[in-house]
C-alpha cells in the first residue's frame, strides 16, 4: 500500500515540473521564438483583445514556467496563471471539444485550469527551492 505522506510530495513535484516545462515551451518557444512578440500581439489584437495582452501572456507563461520548475511560489503562481487558462478555454469554447479541431477545442485549456487548481492545492512538493532559506530567513511554523 502506498503511503500518501511519502508519495504526494513527489507527485506534486512531477506535476509542477511538467506544467512548468510546458508553460516555458508554450510561452517561450511557441509565442516568443516562433511567432515573436509582434506576431503574438497581433494575434491577440485579431481576437479583439488589446494587443498588449499578447506580451503579458508571454511574460506570464515564461515566469510561471520558471517558478513552477524551480518550485518558487507555486501556490500563488498556479492561481495567478488561472486567468490565462480560463481565457484560453473561453476563446476555444465555440470550437468544440477536441483540441485538434479547426482553431482548437476547449478541453485542453480546461484541463490546464484543473491542473493549476490541483497544483495550488498540493503546493510545491519535493525538490522545491526554499526562498526563505536562500535569503537566510527563519520561518516559524503556524502550529508552533
Amino acid at each position: 500500500m502506498l503511503d500518501t505522506k511519502t508519495t504526494t510530495p513527489y507527485a506534486a513535484f512531477l506535476l509542477r515540473v511538467s506544467m512548468g516545462a510546458l508553460f516555458l515551451a508554450h510561452g517561450g518557444l511557441l509565442k516568443l521564438a516562433t511567432f515573436g512578440v509582434a506576431g503574438t500581439m497581433g494575434y491577440f489584437g485579431s481576437l479583439g483583445f488589446p494587443p498588449i495582452f499578447g506580451l503579458i501572456v508571454i511574460i506570464a507563461e515564461i515566469g510561471a514556467g520558471i517558478a513552477l520548475v524551480t518550485g518558487v511560489g507555486v501556490r500563488v503562481v498556479s492561481l495567478l496563471a488561472l486567468p490565462i487558462m480560463i481565457g484560453a478555454t473561453m476563446q476555444h469554447i465555440g470550437n468544440g471539444w477536441v483540441f485538434s479541431a479547426a482553431r482548437g477545442g476547449w478541453e485542453f485549456p480546461a484541463f490546464w485550469t484543473v491542473l493549476l487548481l490541483v497544483q495550488a492545492g498540493l503546493g510545491a512538493g519535493a525538490f522545491a527551492l526554499d526562498v526563505n532559506k536562500l535569503l537566510g530567513r527563519q520561518v516559524i511554523p503556524a502550529n508552533a
